[in-house]
């Protein structure tokens, strides 16, 4: 592996790249992290792919709540395909320059699957409210193309917006150093380098952050009050139990999820905290993917059934060869 690159610290008053630091301040486990993210990459890959595939070949699972959570899955495979392949490739080569427009490309490509993810929770939180508060209209209100509707909307709602975000952070000069200490580019760690006024950007950054994170939270809380209402109204304690558990696995990814979003875009920002950054972004935009399916799949009877189905499947189309 070769040495870690040392880029100028010149004043750059129209940069054409930027320079990813990542983990640059422990050089001695460079490999041990590579070697990390990569089986955390592969571990992402192959098990959202499998609940997404799992999600749309049996046809057990061909209900609202496993359509939206096939698409989830596929959501989160691309989610963290935005940042760890060049998160991979700086470990790699220690090479960590990204250009203006590769840098522009990240950032927009991370927001708008940030800002569906956000989104999918909400609908997701809607989908067990309609079952447990309304079963009986279930079918009715969460028919095929109300689903696809409600897909199509949480993957394109926040398009022009983070289009807008990512064109309005870029349009900044900037000047002073062009060392990013984080793994990907996002909008704060941009900012910091812009010279003159940017309070348009962090107004702009305040507003989106209400838009995609703060009101579908208030949504899926509204969601879980009304279900948990519901579940304390139900007669036997097992079947509050079995309700109970069919929200929990949501409610994990959720806190997972959101906590750490809040934490990192509402919190007052100091000079030391990058490294607090980059943790709690490591929460949302790897650890949320990497923990999906087994939070999903461990706990329902019906994907793990679907799953031993499709192995089978697979097992004796092998034996048969």
């Amino acid at each position: 592996m070769k040495h870690q690159e040392k880029p100028p610290e010149g004043n750059l008053t129209k940069p054409m790249d930027f320079v990813l630091l990542d983990f640059a301040d422990v050089p001695h486990l460079q490999w041990f992290l590579f070697g990390l993210f990569l089986i955390i990459y592969i571990m992402i890959l192959v098990g959202n792919g499998t609940v997404f595939l799992i999600t749309k070949l049996d046809p057990a699972l061909q209900t609202p709540m496993y359509f939206l959570l096939g698409n989830f899955s596929f959501l989160e495979m691309c989610y963290v395909s935005v940042i760890l392949p060049r998160m991979l490739m700086n470990l790699w080569t220690q090479r960590r320059r990204i250009s203006l427009v590769a840098c522009a490309t990240q950032m927009c490509f991370f927001l708008m699957p940030g800002a569906t993810e956000c989104f999918f929770l909400a609908v997701m939180a809607y989908d067990h409210y309609v079952a447990i508060c309304h079963p009986l209209h279930y079918p009715l209100i969460m028919n095929h193309n109300v689903c696809v509707w409600l897909v199509a909307g949480s993957w394109l709602g926040g398009v022009p917006v983070q289009i807008g975000q990512t064109f309005l952070t870029f349009s900044l000069s900037f000047c002073g150093s062009n060392l990013i200490n984080h793994f990907f580019c996002d909008i704060p760690p941009i900012i910091k380098f812009a010279c003159g006024d940017t309070t348009v950007n962090e107004m702009m950054v305040y507003i989106a952050d209400m838009m995609f994170v703060t009101v579908p939270f208030l949504l899926i809380l509204l969601s879980y009050y009304k279900v948990i209402s519901m579940i304390l109204e139900l007669p036997s304690a097992t079947s509050r139990t079995k309700t109970y558990s069919t929200c929990s696995s949501h409610l994990i990814v959720v806190t997972l999820f959101f906590g750490s979003a809040t934490i990192t875009y509402f919190t007052p920002k100091t000079q030391d905290s990058g490294g607090t950054n980059k943790v709690l972004s490591l929460f949302y935009t790897i650890s949320t993917p990497l923990f999906n399916p087994m939070i999903y799949s461990l706990r329902n009877k019906d994907v793990i059934k679907a799953l031993k189905k499709l192995l089978w499947k697979y097992s004796t189309s092998l034996i048969k060869k």
